[in-house]
């Protein structure tokens, strides 16, 4: 069996793309930099977010959702991902009360968390951004209460909050999708 029977698709893609740039020119030197921090950007509601490529696993276009009734408004159901069950959050209306209106350009952020995965329906992925040691210098707090437990510091121009999925879902909040 070879080696990449064993990983997911998205590590498996990333592994192509390490192969790949390995060829390119000078850019071995700019990946390998200290201070450097990949992330993917996305859009939820009208704020800009960033969170760790590591923490995200897969981006999806929204599959067909199962609705389960009893739950909070921001659990849109669930979606069968390659034979799993998935619940899906629209993480906008969870952060802000604000329903995310589907497009063609909203896309779910696919998130491991103890006992699973869950999806996060976002308006829009903008890919990968990398943060580099003078970016973390010149961050800025967040001030939104709201985002201000999940959220480390707003960094780059336009200010991009960095959004730790490992703090939103170990949550008590996020982790009790049934309604109260």
């Amino acid at each position: 069996m070879s080696q990449t029977a064993t990983l997911s698709p998205f590590e498996i893609l990333a592994r192509y793309e390490r192969l790949s740039l390995v060829h390119a020119s000078d850019t071995p030197e700019k990946l390998e930099a200290p201070g450097l921090w990949r992330g993917i950007g996305y859009r939820a509601g009208s704020r800009l977010f960033v969170s760790g490529i590591d923490e995200i696993s897969e981006l999806l276009a929204v599959p067909v959702l199962t609705p389960v009734p009893g739950t909070q408004a921001w659990l849109l159901g669930v979606a069968n991902v390659r034979g799993n069950l998935v619940p899906v959050i629209d993480l906008a209306r969870f952060l802000f009360g604000e329903r995310t209106i589907q497009t063609e350009r909203t896309r779910l952020l696919v998130v491991r968390q103890s006992g699973g995965n869950v999806a996060l329906m976002v308006d829009e992925v903008f890919g990968q951004r990398t943060v580099d040691a003078e970016q973390r210098r010149t961050a800025e707090q967040e001030d939104d209460p709201r985002l201000a437990r999940f959220v480390e510091d707003r960094v780059g121009e336009p200010r991009l909050a960095v959004f730790s999925m490992g703090k939103l879902v170990r949550a008590p909040d996020f982790r009790q999708a049934a309604a109260a």
